[in-house]
């Protein structure tokens, strides 16, 4: 029987503190397993162009909160990151979230739940980041940015910054339960105190 052994790390607290030690994880395990794409959330860019810094050579895909998100015609990627992404050669996808589109509007106009918005709760579980990684590689697979036959490397956050890093094989929305999910490289601890 062959065995993998990988290493996790669970950071005791979500959110930006932990963006600097996620990206030095996620660097060197996508370099050891040759990975050489990269797939990052983003709101305002900033934890992109990080990104697009700490991984020179990589093929990054950053991908923001659809226009309206926050209001409508609102645009939450700030122009000045836009125009720094562009210099490093990052491609930008900003379209429907995968697990929140039309079924967010159902959810808002008559207060029931979809199976989209069910399937996003049920990622949270394992925290926002989780659920924000599988969402996005999700999206961009369906707009043909990144191959569904090869592993990804995988950043998102649980509202800033970035704190969950997974390697996975990215998959169509339409075949969602054929996503892999391969690693887990980090991630933020469960807030239970046993953790603490």
């Amino acid at each position: 029987m062959t065995e993998i052994i990988s290493q996790t790390v669970y950071f005791a607290q979500p959110g930006t503190t932990a963006t600097e030690r996620t990206l030095d994880l996620a660097c060197a395990r996508a370099e050891a397993l040759g990975i050489r794409t990269v797939i990052v959330a983003t709101t305002s860019g900033a934890t992109a162009v990080r990104v697009a810094e700490a991984f020179s050579g990589f093929d990054v895909v950053a991908v923001t909160h659809s226009a309206g998100f926050r209001g409508p015609d609102m645009q939450d990627l700030d122009p000045a990151n836009a125009t720094r992404l562009a210099e490093l050669g990052v491609r930008v996808l900003t379209c429907q979230h995968a697990l929140g589109g039309v079924g967010r509007a159902v959810r808002k106009l008559w207060g029931t739940y979809q199976l989209d918005e069910i399937i996003a709760q049920t990622l949270r579980l394992f925290g926002q980041g989780m659920k924000v990684a599988f969402e996005i590689s999700l999206m961009a697979a369906d707009a043909g940015l990144v191959s569904t036959q090869a592993p990804a490397l995988v950043i998102a956050g649980s509202s800033h910054g970035a704190d969950t890093a997974v390697i996975l094989i990215p998959t169509n929305a339409q075949t969602f339960f054929e996503l892999q999910p391969l690693e887990i490289i980090c991630m933020p601890s469960p807030q239970h105190p046993v953790f603490q």
